[in-house]
């Protein structure tokens, strides 16, 4: 048992030394990276006001995902829309009230050209959709965070969308040489392609969430990057921030039609009062 107990605090040690080697290169890389950050010289009270009174429509992708379940509870109780659907390989049972308005389409991701009318008339995407390698193997890692997503917002195009915010990684390069962050890099410019009136990307770091389902290597992750995060905000954020950046990005106007968001300005943006 005393071996054991060794054992465990020798790994424990290990895991911990790595993931500050890898917060420390993230740090570097996020004050050494170019990455929109938005002016927070404006009256948010008033753009979303306004943006209110378009009765403006929506489409979320991933809405049972961690950032996709707070992302639509951050859309409902800000009311920005006049209509929020879901689009999901199933449908999600809500107790509260205030979800008895959305609308919610059933579609199968592997034949998504058949659903192509869940797709029209939405003036604004979002998407959160996202699996990992460890869940469903490389292939199926590709098939979702690649294929499932390009597809969608090729749909989200031609049925009128003109704005779509895209959830995907800090590191995201299609020549990396990871897997992970090659696929993200090339969705990313695959949908960059497609021309929509404007893209947002937003590349957040370790996500500080409280998954559902268990992962131990995140879980410890999670637990050494919260203890110091003060001293190295680039290597996390908080999911709600990542969230709240999202919906208050939607309201502003960018500079140019696709747009980066960093960790950094993620935080920045995330976390600014909007009352």
């Amino acid at each position: 048992m005393k071996l054991l107990i060794s054992i465990l605090g020798k790994a424990t040690g290990y895991l911990t030394l790595v993931v500050v080697l890898i917060a420390a290169v993230l740090h570097y890389l996020d004050y050494s990276e170019p990455g929109a950050l938005p002016s927070m010289a404006v009256n948010m009270e008033s753009l979303e006001e306004d943006f209110r009174q378009q009765n403006k429509s929506c489409f979320i992708l991933g809405a049972t995902g961690e950032t996709g379940r707070l992302l639509l509870k951050e859309l409902l109780d800000r009311n920005l829309f006049a209509k929020i659907t879901l689009i999901g390989r199933r449908e999600v049972t809500f107790e509260d009230k205030a979800y008895e308005k959305l609308i919610q389409e059933v579609v199968d991701f592997e034949k998504l050209e058949d659903h192509a009318p869940a797709f029209q008339g939405h003036d604004v995407g979002y998407c959160c959709l996202g699996t990992t390698k460890a869940k469903s193997g490389a292939e199926g890692f590709v098939r979702v965070d690649h294929d499932y997503v390009l597809k969608s917002a090729e749909l989200a195009k031609a049925g009128g969308c003109s704005q779509f915010h895209l959830e995907s990684s800090k590191g995201a390069d299609k020549g990396s040489s990871f897997l992970y962050l090659k696929v993200k890099g090339q969705v990313e410019a695959e949908i960059e392609a497609l021309g929509f009136d404007r893209l947002s990307i937003y590349r957040p770091a370790v996500l500080l969430v409280e998954r559902q389902e268990s992962r131990p290597g995140e879980w410890m992750a999670r637990k050494v990057l919260s203890s110091c995060s003060f001293m190295f905000p680039s290597m996390s954020v908080p999911i709600q921030a990542v969230t709240r950046a999202m919906v208050s990005n939607t309201v502003l106007k960018p500079e140019h039609p696709t747009e980066i968001l960093e960790n950094k300005a993620i935080q920045t943006l995330g976390a600014s009062p909007t009352k």
